[in-house]
């Protein structure tokens, strides 16, 4: 009686982590195809020089870079951005993102 029991437990538990695994497998789907239609999206509203602004931004900055693009992209969709974005507005639009830097003065006694 108990090998009958412990076996179904031992069943349940297996289906329980596959579907676990198959929701995690979706999600990452789900995830990458999020990931390369913002990409794409990039790819047409910024020049070469951009982007490559951007992938710099990105490897220092990734936080700032992910802001930046949300804020890009939302722009785009409400059709407030006509033209590519070149390196120059991007240059802009990041003073105005970044944070400020802080000036820090050390004074002796």
């Amino acid at each position: 009686m108990e090998d009958a029991e412990l076996e179904e437990l031992r069943r349940r538990k297996m289906a329980e982590l596959q579907r676990q695994q198959e929701t995690q497998a979706m999600m990452q789907e789900q995830q990458h195809q999020v990931d390369q239609q913002r990409q794409a999206i990039m790819r047409q509203i910024l020049t070469p020089q951009a982007r490559d602004r951007m992938a710099n931004l990105k490897m220092a900055y990734p936080d700032i870079a992910r802001l930046v693009e949300d804020q890009l992209i939302g722009l785009v969709q409400s059709g407030r951005i006509q033209q590519q974005v070149d390196d120059n507005t991007l240059k802009e639009i990041l003073r105005r993102v970044a944070p400020k830097k802080r000036d820090i003065k050390i004074e002796r006694m």
